[in-house]
């Protein structure tokens, strides 16, 4: 069985408890705190479990000439990356504006800490767990720093190795052993076939003790779906209000009817999973009784013949006899009385039955 805990008070993951829906707002809030708190009620409306963010220190995450950088592009908020950046970054008192509110309709609330002054602010921000995005996957004093805060973390592996994953897990287990790994490819959008949801079941082999999850970037909903099917029990989507809004991550978004759509696929989906047991249910009787087969008479049997396969066939009959997986046990059984052609073989006509017992 695969270990779980719990990732957020009273919400625990892996096991049997469903998989827990992550949707990540990132920076598609446009620097608007007020679009930032209709995503975080949007997420909450479509059944999504945790609002997540993208929070910087940028200084700490970028060098001055990487701040200092022209930025050009068409989703630009500024002449520079820097400018783009803190148009972006909302400041401390947003950010516990935006937890009161989730806290106040009902959805937790976390962000990807950026860099290690991030994580600082977000441990007192008092998050439920750390998300740590793919960019710091193999940022191991990062990694080792945020494992020493005690918070359950959420680690996504895009642009990582199977061996970095290996050295992860060696560094995070012994401090904290409350973490899980997504698979995650770091392109936006994500074509399919750059996909590889078989990492999920290599994910589960390597680290049998650990949850695994699930971070897309594709479009639409299926791939996901598909996910939460080979066993995901942490989901995380990027979302939208709008896809044709400026920024880079939009088109790699849902809209809030997929974000629903995507929520009750996968609570089908799970319901659907049920039991590994293979047994005739309750609900197939109706159809069983109408269509199962039985063992008849392919010719007139006399009182006293001994079965052979060749006086047998299985038909739909009535009344109900012997399932069609008990023809070979019949033959060399004696009959205790005249059967016609086409009439069902029942139990009351074969001598000394036995009933035999399904286990």
């Amino acid at each position: 069985m695969v270990r779980e805990f719990e990732l957020c008070p009273g919400r625990r993951i892996g096991g049997d408890h469903p998989c827990f829906i992550i949707a990540e707002i990132g920076q598609n809030h446009q620097g608007d705190l007020d679009i930032a708190k209709r995503m975080i009620r949007m997420a909450k409306e479509c059944g999504a479990d945790c609002a997540k963010f993208q929070k910087s220190e940028l200084e700490y995450k970028f060098n001055k000439k990487a701040l200092e950088r022209p930025y050009t592009s068409k989703h630009s908020w500024g002449k520079t990356y820097g400018e783009h950046k803190r148009h972006l970054e909302f400041s401390h008192d947003q950010y516990r504006e935006l937890k009161k509110y989730a806290e106040e309709i009902g959805i937790f609330f976390t962000a990807s800490g950026m860099d290690e002054m991030a994580v600082e602010f977000l441990h007192e921000l008092d998050v439920p767990f750390f998300k740590v995005g793919s960019g710091d996957t193999n940022n191991f004093p990062y990694l080792e720093k945020t494992a020493k805060k005690g918070r359950p973390m959420v680690i996504s592996s895009g642009m990582q190795s199977m061996n970095t994953m290996h050295q992860v897990y060696q560094i995070v287990k012994p401090i904290n052993p409350n973490f899980c790994f997504l698979q995650c490819t770091s392109a936006y959008p994500l074509q399919p076939e750059d996909v590889n949801l078989r990492v999920i079941s290599a994910y589960q082999s390597a680290f049998p003790d650990i949850p695994i999850g699930y971070s897309g970037h594709e479009t639409g909903i299926a791939i996901s779906v598909a996910a939460v099917a080979m066993g995901a029990k942490v989901l995380e989507r990027h979302v939208t209000l709008d896809k044709t809004w400026k920024g880079s991550d939009h088109q790699a978004s849902l809209e809030p009817n997929e974000l629903a759509e995507l929520v009750k696929a996968i609570r089908i989906v799970e319901k659907a999973m049920g039991s590994p047991i293979k047994q005739l249910l309750p609900c197939e009787m109706a159809c069983n009784e109408k269509l199962g087969k039985s063992v008849v008479a392919k010719v007139a049997i006399p009182e006293g013949a001994i079965l052979t396969i060749d006086m047998l066939t299985v038909k739909v009959g009535e009344p109900k006899g012997f399932p069609p997986e008990s023809i070979f046990d019949l033959v060399g059984q004696k009959v205790k009385k005249n059967i016609e052609e086409d009439e069902t073989i029942t139990e009351q006509v074969v001598e000394n039955h036995v009933k035999k017992v399904k286990c």
